[in-house]
């Protein structure tokens, strides 16, 4: 074949891109090194995207597709009333291998501004699900805004805690929490 080396399809791309952004940020999502990654010529980068801005784009929205709107999908499919869906969600987004990903697009929000509107309605997403979940559940406006934002903390936010529990463990510890919040 002379030497041709197969083109990678997109969603190559936007995988190795992801995970290069999760193990090295921003500096490493760079055509070249990605490419001698996939084992292909910067050629079948541009076959998919203009530039670099592009890819960043198909690697946010996959993360909004899949880590938002591909759980909603599963938590709604398997289907039970308001707290079973919620917890439901705290199984999935527990459970989901895309936590790099996500810290690492979170941690380049703060220094771009457009990264930093995505993250934003992703959030928006996420928590409008959730509050709508817990209206549901009967609870008040006030109560559907602070519980809404505890479980969504505890679901972003306890991989930052590294105190210990005791006896307990920490996945025990972080579900009972969860189930406090749904519970009048």
């Amino acid at each position: 074949m002379g030497g041709r080396r197969a083109q990678k399809s997109r969603g190559a791309w936007i995988a190795a891109a992801g995970e290069a952004l999760a193990r090295g940020g921003i500096e490493a999502v760079a055509v070249e090194p990605l490419a001698r990654a996939l084992g292909v010529t910067k050629g079948s980068f541009y076959w998919h995207f203009a530039d670099r801005r592009a890819l960043l784009d198909a690697v946010l929205e996959a993360w909004q597709r899949v880590g938002t709107e591909g759980i909603i999908e599963r938590v709604e499919a398997k289907g039970g009333d308001a707290a079973d869906r919620l917890r439901t969600l705290w199984q999935l987004a527990s459970a989901e291998a895309g936590l790099d990903v996500e810290m690492a697009i979170r941690d380049l929000a703060a220094r771009d501004e457009h990264v930093a509107e995505v993250v934003a309605a992703v959030d928006r997403r996420r928590m409008d699900f959730v509050r709508a979940r817990l209206r549901e559940l009967g609870f008040d406006a006030g109560e559907v805004e602070a519980r809404g934002f505890a479980c969504y903390s505890l679901i972003i936010g306890n991989h930052f805690i590294g105190v210990g529990h005791g006896r307990r463990s920490r996945r025990r510890v972080i579900a009972d929490a969860f189930e406090i919040l749904l519970t009048r």
